[in-house]
């Protein structure tokens, strides 16, 4: 008896996909020279930058597209699946700042800030996946996204949400993937990280959108096409509207994705939000941002494609009560979606903020969302009448073996975060950010790095100092001199 939201009826995403159709042939897509070639090879009219791809051309895209695959851990054991309705959950990737739990203010997060992250995010199993969740600004930027990729694979042994905004940095990112896989053919066998890629709205996949695409593809390492209509600024101000932007962008880059590589992984994902008329903002936690991210996610769904969204945030600029209140709520909701891969726990400020507080406080909403789509049991051949067969009325069902037996299987246990006991007489009650920041330090203190094979953490170490030497980092700001092997002045 698994519970599942649908927000749209069938007739209602017959005419949302029809529209999104209509988009990408008239006004059409701007693409990049490297996708207009392969479009236009495939007989897509492309003049001033703009493709106008045909219902007949996409849907052979869709075609060939996987409906399901999988990511795995370093060991090679499948730790994500991409498809149905199964359902996972990452830390929010690419924030500026963290929030600072001494002075309660958010500042410019660095390398030691993100491996804590990735520490907590490795021990906590409501997380199937890492993410790279921070901008390190004690890093050149042009190696940002390489290094952010890097010190999750030195500290985690996960999968990982990454992604890159230049095609060069990728294919440095892709070298360090292969490094850690074993090579590019065990990449491509069995990947661990799927990677972000964003239109520019409204339909438009810009140089480095459209390289990252077909570069990914040929590759064979999974994309994540991540469309994000802003409602009422960037797409139509109607949150239906919206939905056929997101599929019309989704339509467009899978085209793109898969005339590069027919049969290569990708995701219909998506960080859709509606634009605030009353603060300018960007609500990522408000309850249309939300409907936004269930209904894109059902369109991918009726074309049997992998899901993915962006959910578990608030724009609360603290670990609040309003924090707590719109993560959790997106956390329930996009469980019984059946998104495949929920991406945006541990963030604040719509996305520029990560707390590590929150991520572990998240972490018992997700439990809980969990718990809920799992739904009643009812395999039992009764459900109650024999245990009042046994007790009578005396109300005394502790003493039956089969609450004994069950009530672990029936019943969440969360962790001391949440706190459900008695309050000793004249204690004064913590709170759960309290009782968060407890916890951020349990986990941190019992966290131990994973082991990796010598060959594998020497040939992670040569492609990071390559990449380091070249971009002028005299360190590797994150890696503690005795867990590397050799240093920048060796190459």
């Amino acid at each position: 008896m698994t519970p599942k939201l649908q927000l749209l009826d069938s007739a209602t995403i017959d005419k949302i996909i029809s529209e999104a159709f209509e988009l990408i042939q008239h006004p059409g897509v701007k693409i990049a020279p490297v996708a207009a070639g392969l479009l236009a090879s495939a007989g897509v009219p492309v003049s001033g930058g703009i493709a106008h791809i045909s219902e007949a051309v996409a849907r052979r895209a869709l075609e060939s597209a996987p409906k399901e695959f999988s990511l795995f851990t370093r060991d090679g054991q499948p730790a994500v699946h991409y498809g149905g309705d199964d359902v996972h959950f990452d830390p929010g990737s690419s924030c500026l700042n963290i929030l600072d739990p001494e002075t309660g203010l958010a500042r410019l997060a660095k390398a030691a800030d993100l491996v804590q992250l990735v520490e907590i995010t490795e021990l906590l199993p409501e997380y199937a996946a890492q993410s790279t969740a921070m901008v390190c600004h004690d890093v050149p930027e042009g190696i940002g996204d390489f290094y952010r990729l890097l010190l999750v694979l030195w500290y985690s042994n996960k999968p990982v949400i990454t992604g890159a905004f230049s095609g060069p940095t990728l294919q440095a990112m892709i070298d360090l993937l292969a490094a850690d896989a074993g090579g590019r053919e065990q990449l491509k066998r069995k990947p661990r990280a799927v990677f972000d890629v964003c239109p520019s709205p409204p339909l438009n996949w810009s140089d480095f959108a459209s390289e990252n695409m077909v570069q990914l593809a040929r590759a064979g390492v999974p994309a994540e096409i991540v469309s994000m209509p802003l409602a009422g600024a960037t797409a139509p101000v109607t949150l239906i509207g919206s939905v056929v932007q997101h599929a019309a962008e989704c339509l467009s880059g899978l085209t793109i994705h898969q005339f590069a590589s027919p049969g290569a992984p990708i995701v219909w994902g998506g960080a859709p939000a509606i634009f605030d008329m009353s603060s300018g903002g960007t609500p990522m936690g408000a309850i249309e941002t939300v409907m936004l991210d269930l209904a894109c996610s059902q369109v991918g769904k009726h074309f049997g494609l992998p899901t993915h969204g962006y959910m578990v945030a608030t724009e609360s600029k603290c670990v609040d009560a309003q924090a707590g209140m719109e993560s959790a709520t997106s956390a329930a909701l996009g469980a019984l979606a059946g998104i495949n891969m929920i991406s945006g726990a541990g963030m604040l400020d719509s996305l520029a903020c990560h707390s590590l507080e929150k991520l572990v406080i998240d972490a018992e909403a997700i439990a809980s969302a969990m718990r809920l789509r799992r739904g009643l049991e009812t395999s039992f051949p009764k459900f109650a009448t024999h245990m009042f067969a046994e007790i009578g009325l005396t109300g005394d069902f502790l003493k039956l073996k089969e609450t004994r037996a069950l009530f672990r299987s029936e019943q969440h246990f969360p962790s001391p975060v949440i706190h459900r006991g008695e309050i000793a007489e004249g204690a004064i009650p913590d709170d759960a950010y309290a009782r968060a920041r407890t916890r951020v330090r349990e986990l941190l203190e019992s966290y131990r790095r994973p082991a990796i094979s010598p060959d594998i953490e020497c040939e992670l170490m040569n492609v990071a100092l390559r990449v380091a030497h070249d971009a002028g980092l005299k360190e590797l700001p994150g890696i503690e001199p005795r867990d590397r092997v050799g240093s920048v002045a060796d190459v």
